[in-house]
C-alpha cells in the first residue's frame, strides 16, 4: 500500500472539514461557547467515518456511486428532488469556496479580491482539465496539510488542557439564556452539517470508482476514512480550541477567514501566519474542486452519462460541460458581491436538508447482501448507520427553524 493512495481521504477530509465554512463556524463556536462544542465535532466525525466507509465499500464491491443508487432506491421523483437540492447546495458551497480563496489570495498578495477570485477559478478549470484525478488528489490533499500548523499552534499557546478535555463530554453549558441556548443549538446543528456535508460522500465514492477500487481495497478504504476524516476533525478541533483561548476572552467574533489565521500568528509570528494562509488556500481550493466535481458526478450518474476524470474531456462531454458550468455559475454568484461567509451559511442549511435523502439509499444498499454479498453491513455498521441516520433527520428538522430564530447564529 502506497502512502500516496491515502490522498483521496486526505483531500476529502481537509477540503471537506476545513473549508471556508468550518474556518468561520469553528472559530465563532470557540469564541462564543469556549470548548462546549468539541464533542459535537467528534460525534459528527464518527458519523462521517461510518458513511464514508460505507460509500467506499459500496463503490468497491457493488461499483455503485451515490447518485446511481439514489435513482434506483428513492425512485425518479424523490431522487430528482434530492439531485436538485444537492446541485443547489454544492453550487452555493463552491461559490463560497471561490470567495474564500479570493480572500486568502488577497491577504497573501495584496491584489484585489475580485481579480483573485477570477484567477483562482481559471486555475481550478485548468487543474481539472489538465491533471488526472490522482494528481488532483495529491496536489491539493498534500498541500492542504499546511493546515497542521493550527494543531501545532494550539499546543504552543498552552490552553487549559483540563477545560479542553471537558469539551469532549456531551454537554449544554449552564446558565444560558433562551436565546443563547437557541444559538448553541444552531451551532451544534451547523457543525453536524458542515462535518457531514453530502458532497464529501459524492466525491469520495466517485473517487473510489475513478481509482478502480475492488475487494482488495477495503482495508485501504477503512484506513482512508479513519486517517483522512480523523485528520480533518483534529484540525477543526484545534481551530475551535485556539479560538476559545485567544478570541473568547478578548471578546473577538472571528467573522472572516483571515481572523482564524491569526491563531497561528500568535505563537509563530509571520511564519505561522504564512503557513496558516497557505494551508487555508489549498484546503479551501480543494473544497472548491470537490464541490464542483461532486455536481458533475451527481448529474452524470443520475442520468447515466459517461463521467470521470479518467476520461479525456471530449470523451465525457456532458460531464465536462457540467463542471465548467458549475464554476461559471459559482463565480457569477461571487461577482454579485454576496459575502462568502453568508454563502457558506446558506449552503450549510441547505446541505443538512439533503443529508437524510443522501444517506438513506447508501444505508439500504450497503446492507443489501444481493449486491454486497459477505461485505454487507454487519451489526456494528447497521447500528451506527441507523443511529446516525436518526440524528441527521432530527438535525434536518431543526436546521431551518434554528437558522431563522438565531439569524444564522448572529443573535
Amino acid at each position: 500500500m502506497k502512502i500516496t493512495e491515502l490522498t483521496l481521504g486526505i483531500l476529502t477530509a481537509v477540503g471537506g472539514f476545513v473549508d471556508v465554512s468550518e474556518l468561520v463556524f469553528m472559530a465563532q463556536a470557540g469564541s462564543r461557547f469556549q470548548y462546549a462544542l468539541v464533542w459535537v465535532i467528534v460525534l459528527a466525525t464518527i458519523g462521517m467515518m461510518v458513511f464514508g466507509e460505507m460509500s467506499g465499500r459500496v463503490a468497491a464491491i457493488a461499483k455503485q456511486p451515490v447518485f446511481n443508487m439514489m435513482r434506483h432506491r428513492l425512485g425518479l421523483n424523490l431522487g430528482l428532488v434530492t439531485l436538485i437540492a444537492s446541485l443547489i447546495s454544492n453550487t452555493i458551497t463552491c461559490a463560497a469556496e471561490i470567495g474564500g480563496v479570493g480572500i486568502v489570495l488577497h491577504l497573501l498578495t495584496g491584489f484585489g479580491f475580485v481579480p483573485m477570485a477570477i484567477a483562482a477559478t481559471a486555475v481550478f478549470v485548468a487543474t481539472i482539465w489538465l491533471l488526472p484525478f490522482k494528481w488532483i488528489e495529491r496536489t491539493y490533499g498534500l498541500l492542504g496539510l499546511f493546515m497542521i500548523v493550527f494543531a501545532v499552534a494550539l499546543v504552543a499557546i498552552e490552553p487549559p488542557w483540563g477545560q479542553f478535555a471537558t469539551g469532549f463530554v456531551p454537554q449544554v453549558p449552564a446558565g444560558l439564556s433562551t436565546q443563547d441556548l437557541l444559538t448553541y443549538s444552531y451551532f451544534a446543528v451547523a457543525i453536524v452539517s458542515a462535518v457531514m456535508f453530502p458532497y464529501e460522500t459524492y466525491f469520495y465514492s466517485s473517487g473510489a470508482i475513478e481509482e478502480k477500487w475492488g475487494e482488495k481495497d477495503l482495508g485501504l478504504n477503512r484506513l482512508t476514512t479513519i486517517v483522512g476524516f480523523g485528520l480533518g476533525s483534529l484540525l477543526t478541533v484545534a481551530i475551535l480550541a485556539s479560538s476559545a483561548q485567544l478570541f473568547g476572552p478578548a471578546g473577538v467574533n472571528p467573522e472572516m477567514p483571515g481572523t482564524a489565521a491569526l491563531q497561528a500568528a500568535v505563537p509563530f509570528g509571520r511564519t505561522g501566519l504564512l503557513l496558516a494562509l497557505l494551508g487555508m488556500l489549498f484546503a479551501i481550493a480543494g473544497a472548491a474542486i470537490e464541490t464542483c466535481l461532486a455536481n458533475a458526478y451527481s448529474l452524470s450518474q443520475f442520468f447515466g452519462w459517461r463521467w470521470g476524470r479518467r476520461l479525456k474531456p471530449h470523451e465525457a462531454p456532458r460531464f465536462t460541460l457540467v463542471w465548467l458550468v458549475v464554476f461559471i455559475l459559482a463565480l457569477g454568484i461571487v461577482l454579485t458581491g454576496v459575502e462568502p461567509i453568508a454563502l457558506a451559511e446558506y449552503a450549510v442549511v441547505v446541505s443538512i436538508l439533503v443529508l437524510p435523502l443522501t444517506y438513506l439509499p447508501l444505508l439500504l444498499l450497503a446492507g443489501d447482501k444481493s449486491y454486497m454479498r459477505q461485505h454487507a453491513n454487519g451489526w456494528i455498521a447497521k447500528t451506527l448507520g441507523w443511529a446516525y441516520y436518526a440524528l441527521i433527520v432530527v438535525a434536518a428538522l431543526a436546521a431551518l427553524p434554528l437558522f431563522l430564530l438565531t439569524e444564522g447564529g448572529k443573535l
